[in-house]
């Protein structure tokens, strides 16, 4: 199979980018950030950041880049012979679908509340209203598979049209208008009145929120978030490594993909909390900040129906961008396991990724009485718990392992491999700690996710 490559450096970092920002960045991080304290959680997080994603995110794109092939036979590839390292791309594929049987519903939620924002469906509700038509959304399992339908079409649609013509030059725009919108967005609601409230709770440090929550509930919630805003460890970012060239280092390129990430999630703070605190509205309210409490302070603002829209489509482009890079991911992954053309993978993979998606959607109606985690949980509870907790932190220990163990690929094959071409080098100086430390770290997440589950 003719292997295809980005047509410029810019496309690889934003396409990169887009797969990692996403909902993670734009709704996880904000009420994460808002159920734990504001800046003191964001300096922990974004220290995290730094010594755990960064590293991963190195070590997936060395492996994809010197295989040149996704994550279905990249360690077939490079594996010392005799070696079962080539088992993991179960992992890997099951996890990318893993993350689509929820990611595609929600994102078909951030279309269904554009459309209701644009045609101001949200006027004249109250807090009461606002809450009534989410649920109503949840209890008509028609109207949420359209907009999963819809957003399965469009996005398998962007990577029918190739790697060059459709996913780059498509999650290109995409990107730099969700970089614009951001800015608008922001500077609005920083110049709204009150809004200094906001802004010091978001970029004012006080560690004594830290301890009321508890230090070790806030560390870990910080560094999950790290692994879920880049969605390492299930080779989604590692086919884009397969699609570079070797003009420049892959360590230089993860930095500048994160501090774009970490861009995006704090401009999304700074849209939110500046907001919240002016029109009177509590920050930590979990999940619903997005889909409840943020509608009613659209409601409450001057040209709130205008700002609404906007900020929805911002969450359009955000999420959508994700699912374009993991259905890009999904496309390569089949198509390097059974040698089928784009054309037949993607036809066949929009029928099974709508079906895969319809638990979800039914869990919270027609199948609401199964509640897999216990009382008030409902399926995609469970399918998240799958991909967060389980994968994206064994994925992530295995490209480690990986890339460090004598056993594995290999330090000297890793470190010859990321620091070629131009730009930043890895530091040497940091071998003993990916060897043996981070990997003892992200064994430490995944096991205290199931330590929060059951305690």
């Amino acid at each position: 199979m003719e292997r295809e490559n980005f047509s410029s450096r810019l496309g690889f970092i934003l396409i990169s980018a887009g797969c990692a920002i996403g909902l993670g960045n734009v709704w996880r991080f904000p009420f994460i950030t808002g159920m734990y304290g504001g800046a003191s959680f964001v300096l922990i997080y974004l220290f995290f950041l730094l010594i755990l994603g960064l590293p991963i995110m190195v070590a997936e794109f060395s492996v994809g880049r010197a295989s040149c092939r996704s994550a279905a036979l990249s360690f077939d590839v490079l594996e010392p012979k005799g070696t079962k390292w080539h088992l993991y791309k179960y992992g890997a594929i099951a996890g990318n679908y893993f993350l689509m049987m929820f990611y595609t519903t929600v994102a078909g939620w951030m279309l269904y509340y554009f459309y209701k924002m644009a045609v101001g469906d949200f006027a004249g509700l109250d807090a009461k209203g606002v809450g009534a038509l989410f649920g109503g959304l949840l209890g008509d399992p028609l109207t949420m598979t359209f907009n999963m339908v819809l957003t399965v079409l469009v996005c398998f649609g962007v990577c029918l049209l190739g790697l060059q013509a459709g996913v780059e030059k498509i999650t290109k725009t995409m990107m730099l208008c969700l970089l614009i919108l951001m800015l608008a967005l922001a500077a609005n609601s920083m110049f709204l009145p009150g809004a200094e409230a906001g802004l010091k709770y978001y970029l004012y440090p006080d560690f004594n929120k830290v301890f009321e929550k508890g230090v070790s509930e806030v560390i870990f919630a910080a560094m999950g978030q790290a692994f879920f805003t880049l969605s390492l460890g299930i080779g989604a970012l590692a086919i884009f490594g397969s699609y570079i060239a070797k003009e420049r280092s892959l360590t230089g390129e993860a930095v500048f993909i994160t501090i774009l990430d970490t861009a995006v999630a704090l401009i999304s703070g700074l849209i939110i909390f500046p907001a919240c605190f002016s029109f009177g509205v509590n920050p930590d309210s979990g999940p619903n900040l997005l889909f409840v409490t943020l509608p009613n302070v659209f409601n409450a603002m001057p040209w709130g129906q205008f700002w609404g829209a906007l900020f929805f489509l911002f969450m359009i482009f955000a999420s959508y961008s994700t699912v374009i890079a993991v259905f890009e991911n999904i496309t390569a992954c089949i198509r390097d396991l059974t040698g089928w053309s784009r054309s037949k993978t993607i036809y066949i993979n929009i029928v099974l990724i709508t079906m895969l998606s319809m638990p979800c959607i039914l869990g919270f109606n027609v199948w609401s009485h199964i509640q897999p985690l216990g009382p008030g949980s409902c399926i995609l509870d469970l399918e998240d718990f799958f991909i967060s907790n389980n994968l994206l932190p064994l994925g992530s220990l295995v490209y480690l392992l990986f890339c460090t163990q004598r056993y594995g690929w290999g330090w000297n094959n890793f470190i010859k491999e990321a620091d070629t071409g131009n730009g930043l080098k890895f530091p040497k100086w940091m071998r003993f700690y990916v060897t043996y430390i981070l990997p003892l770290i992200v064994l430490g997440i995944f096991i205290n996710g199931y330590f929060a589950l059951f305690k």
